[in-house]
């Protein structure tokens, strides 16, 4: 192949009607509508008499064709309107300046009502043979630090322990799939655990209503580790798996527990780890305490990164209600990270990596389509395996 002389002569145009700039936005899109999700939007969403009202079905699904493609910003949906990637979505392909009328016009409870939306949105995902159905299903709680960097951002808050800048969001993610179940935008500098409970409320309720008829058990780490978060748990019949803080009462309990009940457990480096077992009893002052199963991992200090003459082991520990070996459900309990996989896809394989706008409510707003199009992408891959 002879090189180029003047590369720079060489003129790039994307000017045939005929073209489209992202083919594969064609079986998510066809999904989406097939679900109805521009129905669901027009019936549930109610932006009275704001400026951004019209057409918000077309809004919607312009901006999660938008973050399928890679859009991380607003202005990012301006690449939908060339060739004829509009006539592949399904939908009118609306400008970024409209979009940001259109986010702008949120308020808190609109944002709640595009919660309805994914409710349902589920639902008909479910119903259509991605669900449990019958199977036992588990849910995985965590949040997440969305950093932002403007000053004038609504609630964009440091977080306490990690001092970083941003909105701190609750997500309840699907545990095998990855699909997010429930999100709920939060100030920065809120507590992991503020409104969690009440989320997992509405988490529960959801799947039950999406048709989730098998056992549920949750999964989360340290910093759910509630009276609140358990008893509603128990009150709710789902089965809980809980990280525990490590405090001086618990590590006395831990460092009881006598040599011969340590199992080793299996990893890539042979005697690396053990567990064992302990009857333990949280939040020993509430009158709903009751004795639950603790089960504890203890990790050997890797060679060279401890220069000591004893090293003592790490610990970790968790609470859970669950029957079964303990073996297993130490490894289950550790399978919760897989939640991290999610995410890093909200962030970095769509848009949750910026929350674009000043007004808080427009950034939940941005935050429940982030989702949307993070559901849709493994929905049709589980459409062509089938």
């Amino acid at each position: 192949m002879l090189p180029l002389e003047h590369p720079d002569r060489i003129q790039i145009t994307f000017d045939d009607h005929r073209l489209v700039t992202n083919p594969g936005l064609i079986l998510p899109a066809t999904l989406a509508q097939r679900l109805g999700l521009p129905q669901l939007v027009d019936r549930h969403l109610d932006l009275g008499r704001a400026p951004g009202r019209a057409n918000a079905g077309d809004k919607l699904m312009t901006l999660v064709a938008s973050a399928l493609a890679g859009g991380d910003c607003i202005d990012d949906a301006d690449a939908l309107r060339s060739g004829s990637t509009g006539r592949v979505l399904g939908c009118v392909v609306k400008a970024p300046s409209t979009l940001g009328t259109f986010l702008r016009s949120f308020r808190w409870g609109h944002v709640r009502q595009l919660d309805r939306v994914g409710r349902e949105l589920l639902a008909r995902a479910w119903a259509a043979g991605a669900g449990p159905g019958e199977a036992p299903f588990t849910i995985d709680l965590d949040s997440t630090i969305c950093e932002t960097y403007g000053l004038a951002k609504e609630g964009a808050r440091h977080h306490g322990y990690t001092g970083q800048r941003g909105y701190h969001p609750l997500l309840a993610v699907a545990a095998g799939t990855g699909d997010v179940l429930m999100s709920r935008l939060r100030e920065g500098r809120a507590n992991t655990a503020r409104g969690a409970a009440h989320f997992l409320r509405e988490t529960v309720g959801r799947v039950r209503h999406a048709g989730a008829t098998g056992q549920l058990t949750m999964r989360a780490d340290s910093g759910f580790y509630t009276h609140s978060i358990v008893a509603l748990c128990r009150k709710m019949k789902v089965r809980f798996s809980i990280t525990i803080r490590q405090r001086a009462s618990l590590r006395n309990i831990i460092e009881a527990i006598p040599e011969d009940a340590w199992t080793p457990i299996p990893y890539w480096m042979e005697g690396a780890a053990d567990v064992a077992e302990a009857e333990y009893t949280p939040f020993r002052n509430e009158s709903d305490a009751a004795p639950v199963r603790l089960i504890v991992r203890r990790v050997k200090p890797a060679p060279g990164s401890q220069l000591a003459l004893f090293a003592s082991y790490s610990y970790h520990g968790f609470i859970t209600d669950r029957d079964g070996d303990t073996l297993e459900l130490e490894a289950d309990h550790r399978r919760h990270a897989e939640i991290e996989n999610a995410i890093r896809d909200l962030k970095y394989g769509v848009g949750l990596n910026h929350l674009p706008s000043g007004r808080f409510a427009a950034n939940g707003a941005w935050l429940a389509v982030q989702v949307m199009a993070h559901n849709l992408a493994p929905l049709d891959g589980a459409h062509r395996s089938r």
